[in-house]
Formats: structure tokens, C-alpha cells, sequence
């Protein structure tokens, strides 16, 4: 078990990423810069890991014309966003000889890198298997053979894997990963910065064991109950929830029927005067929770994770106690 003072630097510099990720993210998706960039689907959050997220925004605004959406769908074809735990990703070589979470040969990565000095942030000297060094080259890559402008892209995919399926299913995974609009868009589609660092924090626990009363590794347990872990998500946005799953649901309004959850809503399950399970929504129908003794931490479709599903919550429109 790591000593507190640790673990509170640890969720300190959760935090200082996160506010990061989320400038980086309402910047490129029409933020102050005037970006007429794309702004995430509920399922591109659900699904793409901040910290590659940060890295696709960045990369996408040193190419003109390039939607961040692309290279997130690249990333996801290719390797999950580095989650793939087959051989190239993390080291090695696949049988193409590919390596990283963006899938170079060496030869290509290095020609790339040659003409472009790539911002820093990464390795030195760049390498295929660090995100940044990946993601940046990747833009580079695009760039040079006619995703600048958005003069051609489908030339571009082709360039980088030479197969028609191939561009299809990238292109059909940015469309997925988008919505399109700019900074006039309502805001109340898109998830508060609480609530995704909630999310953020809920996704680092994935594989802890629920306890029963569990309030987490910082507080000396070594899992959390369902309420446990939701109140521990949001205490590090600085938003405090009850600490049972009742007083959670009493605790703020509910959302209208009909209301898609995004990423951070509370949703649960039971009556409304017998609530016994709540979780946290990852957008596009899914959510992270704790499930019940003997289980893990994990994630589930809101059918799979109760089947008296009661309704949600949004913690972030306004600080509960």
C-alpha cells in the first residue's frame, strides 16, 4: 500500500492532467482558440483515454485541416489506444514489422521524424511506442500526403495503410467519435470538467475488489462498495456527494425521462425510497461500478449492471453535501 502522502500527490497530479486534457480538449473543439475542430461523441470520451485524447487534439492543430477525430480512429483501429496487448504495441514488432500504439515501421517513423521535428513532450529520441512521439508523427504523416486543407484524405489513409477496408473503417470511426458543432453548441451535451475527472478517477480503479463500506486504497481499504467509489470520483473535482447510494439519489435532482446519460451522471437502481446500487456513466450506454461482493471494480451496459434501473443523476449542476 503506497504511504498518503503519496497517494495525495498521485491524485494531485490526476488533477493537474486532467485540467489539462480538458483545456486541450475545449480549446481544439472550438475554445477560445476559434477552432472549428469537432467536439467529442458521449462515446468518444467513454472510450478514449484522456491522456490520448490530450495527444490527438494537440497533434490535429499542427495540421490544418485535420479533424482530431481522425487520428483517435486511427488509434482505436490500430491498437485500441494502446490497450491491445498484442505483440508491437508496447514492444517488439507485429508481423508486419509495426510497432507502437499508432503502428510505424521503423523506417516510415523515422523518415517522418527526419522532416519533422516533432514537438516536445516525448521521448528523446522519438520512439514509435511513446504516445506523443506516435500521435504527433502520425498528424505529421497525414499532413505530408494530403490531409492538410482536408485536400485528400482518403489518400492520406491510404498512404498510411494501403487498403480500402482500412480507410472505411477509419472513417467511420471518426464519425462515430464526433459531434459536430463549434463553441455555440449547448454545453449542457457535453459533460463539466467534474465530471470527467470523476470518470477519470472511476477508471483508474478498474480491477479493485469491492468491499463492502470500502472507501478506497487512500483511505486504507483495499476497494470500494458502489457509493463509495462515486463519492470518491467526485471528491477529486471538489464536488461532495452523500456517501450512500439513497442519499446520492436524494441528493440531486433527477434527469428528465428520455435524457441520454453522459459521461459522469450517477445512474441507478431499485425504488426511489430503496435505492441499492448506483454507478457511474461512461456515455453511449455504458457505466464503471463495483458490483457486488466478490466482484471487481469493472465495466458494464446499464442493463448488465442492474435490472430495476431506476433512473440518473448530474452531481455537477450544482455542489451537493
Amino acid at each position: 500500500m503506497a504511504p498518503l502522502g503519496l497517494v495525495a500527490a498521485g491524485l494531485l497530479l490526476l488533477l493537474v492532467l486532467l485540467a489539462s486534457v480538458i483545456s486541450g480538449v475545449f480549446t481544439a473543439f472550438g475554445g477560445s482558440s476559434g477552432s472549428t475542430g469537432s467536439r467529442p461523441s458521449t462515446s468518444a470520451l467513454a472510450d478514449i483515454p484522456p491522456a490520448y485524447l490530450a495527444q490527438y487534439t494537440a497533434a490535429a492543430r499542427n495540421c490544418p485541416g485535420l479533424d482530431w477525430s481522425v487520428l483517435a480512429a486511427i488509434g482505436k483501429v490500430e491498437t485500441d489506444h494502446g490497450r491491445s496487448a498484442l505483440p508491437g504495441v508496447h514492444s517488439g514488432a507485429n508481423q508486419a514489422g509495426a510497432q507502437g500504439p499508432m503502428q510505424f515501421l521503423p523506417t516510415t517513423f523515422a523518415e517522418v521524424t527526419a522532416r519533422h521535428r516533432l514537438p516536445e513532450g516525448g521521448a528523446r529520441p522519438p520512439s514509435p511506442y511513446n504516445v506523443h512521439d506516435a500521435v504527433h508523427a502520425a498528424a505529421a504523416y497525414l499532413c505530408d500526403h494530403g490531409a492538410r486543407g482536408n485536400r485528400n484524405l482518403r489518400a492520406a489513409l491510404y498512404a498510411y495503410n494501403h487498403a480500402s477496408w482500412y480507410v472505411a473503417d477509419v472513417l467511420a470511426q471518426a464519425a462515430r467519435y464526433r459531434t459536430t458543432g463549434t463553441s455555440s453548441a449547448p454545453t449542457g451535451r457535453y459533460p463539466a470538467p467534474a465530471a470527467l475527472a470523476a470518470v477519470t478517477y472511476a477508471r483508474s480503479q478498474l480491477g479493485l475488489p469491492y468491499q463492502w463500506g470500502g472507501n478506497g486504497p487512500a483511505h486504507g481499504d483495499t476497494g470500494f462498495d458502489c457509493s463509495g467509489l462515486t463519492r470518491a470520483a467526485y471528491a477529486t473535482a471538489g464536488v461532495h456527494l452523500p456517501r450512500t447510494a439513497q442519499a446520492q439519489y436524494d441528493a440531486s435532482p433527477q434527469l428528465p425521462a428520455g435524457t441520454d446519460p453522459l459521461p459522469g451522471d450517477l445512474v441507478f437502481y431499485g425504488t426511489p425510497g430503496r435505492v441499492h446500487h448506483v454507478a457511474l456513466s461512461l456515455g453511449g450506454g455504458y457505466v464503471i461500478h463495483a458490483p457486488h461482493p466478490g466482484a471487481r471494480i469493472r465495466t458494464a451496459t446499464l442493463r448488465e449492471a442492474g435490472t430495476d434501473l431506476l433512473g440518473w443523476t448530474r452531481p455537477t449542476t450544482r455542489t451537493v453535501r
